[in-house]
């Protein structure tokens, strides 16, 4: 990843050299053609969240992101919910441990929620049926993240028994 330059924004960000450097702010003016009518180039946002530009890339290869702006030939442009999609991968990779194909299915649900929020807002016809189906996605989430944690009490189980075993086996080589 080629070092990205310095913005002019408020907020800094560490990246992965430890070195501490202002991130750019959607909607500033930063001066190296890094944001651009409140849209940031994949070097400034890459920056900002501490991740590379490759990582960027996979995303969108792997269905993950999709770039606000993006033209064959043309730099791409991301905006705020762009980042906060990014953001909510990662967090998703770092707290439930989903890969990401897994967490390919639960953005997508997130999202199938979203527009059923809006479809809820805009009519009244068929309301009960929005409201259905959102159920459903949410029992889906759920079971996504009850499996998780089954896998992973299984695994604390596992290491429970082992962490016995070590203690019976020092405790008998004990004078």
């Amino acid at each position: 990843m080629t070092a990205d330059k310095p913005a002019n924004g408020d907020s800094t960000d560490s990246g992965p050299t430890g070195v501490t450097r202002k991130a750019p702010v959607v909607g500033e003016n930063t001066g190296d053609d890094q944001e651009t009518n409140g849209l940031l180039k994949i070097g400034a946002v890459a920056a900002r969240l501490g991740i590379s530009e490759r990582t960027l890339r996979y995303y969108e290869e792997v269905g993950l992101l999709h770039p606000h702006l993006h033209d064959p030939g043309t730099s791409r442009r991301y905006c705020d919910a762009d980042v906060e999609r990014v953001q909510r991968i990662r967090e998703l990779q770092a707290l439930m441990g989903f890969n990401l194909e897994e967490i390919r299915r639960f953005v997508a649900a997130e999202d199938r929620l979203r527009l059923l929020r809006e479809q809820f807002r805009k009519s009244d016809d068929d309301q009960q049926h929005v409201l259905e189906e959102a159920g459903e996605v949410l029992m889906d989430l759920r079971a996504q993240v009850e499996a998780k944690i089954e896998a992973l009490t299984g695994f604390r189980e596992l290491l429970d028994i082992r962490i016995r075993r070590h203690q019976d086996r020092s405790s008998a080589l004990e004078p």
